[in-house]
């Protein structure tokens, strides 16, 4: 075994290898195309959810755009950590086994850790925090194409078990910490004048008209106050019935009488 190998995986790698081997032959070759093909699945899947965030609010389109570009970060990371530990490909360092089904790596294309599972795992997570409808597919996806690459022979489990860690660690990290910066460019975008600009952007999410402003109560009227007259009448109305009484045509006669003296 490597002695840079961090962790002992090799007998579980045998046991696996000498399992590929007895599945057909068709399997094994969809098995070494697959490991390739399903990051062109996970690039597909990024442009689609891109797309669906046009329409969605400034958060959701920041984190779609930050998602290929987290992933890209986690390679990086990933390549770093292979130049700093320099673990030997088990399909050279193992003995005693079995061919792997695919190519063996050439010597400086180091094993720890794998970058395949580094890059599925941080696909298969960030595509599942832009779209929870999706998670379903792409987190299976990540771990079967992780785990292809040890089917396939050319790395050790403890390799793309470290890289799926390390995919998700740095995709959260990425997104923690640039969405709410990254979702401020979004909505100054959303208002460009240019063009291009607007159409990358997205409309975003139709916003609800906002509510009328509630009229306000009339002021209490403090105790004893005069009343206006429409009050006044008001209250009037309610006053009992009075019923009418007729005048005294004597009431007036003195006046008249005399006048006439």
């Amino acid at each position: 075994m490597d002695p840079n190998t961090p962790v002992d995986t090799s007998d579980l790698y045998r046991d696996i290898l000498d399992f590929a081997h007895t599945t057909p032959e068709w399997f094994q070759v969809f098995s070494e195309v697959g490991t390739d093909a399903g990051l062109l699945i996970f690039g597909a899947l990024f442009v689609v959810v891109w797309w669906r965030a046009r329409r969605d609010d400034p958060r959701a389109l920041a984190v779609a755009v930050l998602a290929p570009l987290a992933t890209a970060v986690a390679y990086v990371c990933s390549e770093v950590l292979k130049s700093l530990i320099q673990e030997e490909r088990p399909c050279r360092a193992v003995l005693e086994v079995v061919g792997p089904l695919a190519e063996c790596p050439p010597y400086g294309d180091w094993s720890f850790p794998s970058n395949h599972a580094t890059i599925a795992g941080a696909c298969g997570v960030s595509l599942a925090l832009v779209w929870r409808g999706i998670a379903w597919l792409t987190l299976p996806l990540a771990v079967v194409m992780a785990f292809s690459r040890v089917f396939v022979g050319v790395h050790y489990p403890h390799d793309v078990a470290a890289g799926l860690v390390l995919g998700t660690l740095v995709v959260y990290l990425v997104l923690r910490l640039a969405a709410r910066p990254v979702s401020r460019v979004t909505e100054t975008m959303r208002g460009s004048s240019a063009g291009a600009v607007r159409w990358f952007a997205g409309p975003g999410g139709a916003t609800a008209a906002p509510m009328p402003a509630p009229a306000p109560a009339p002021a209490q009227r403090p105790y004893g106050s005069q009343e206006t007259y429409g009050s006044y009448g008001s209250h009037q109305s309610h006053q009992p019935h009075q019923p009418h009484q007729p005048t005294d045509p004597n009431a007036t006669a003195p006046h008249h009488s005399a006048h006439r003296r």
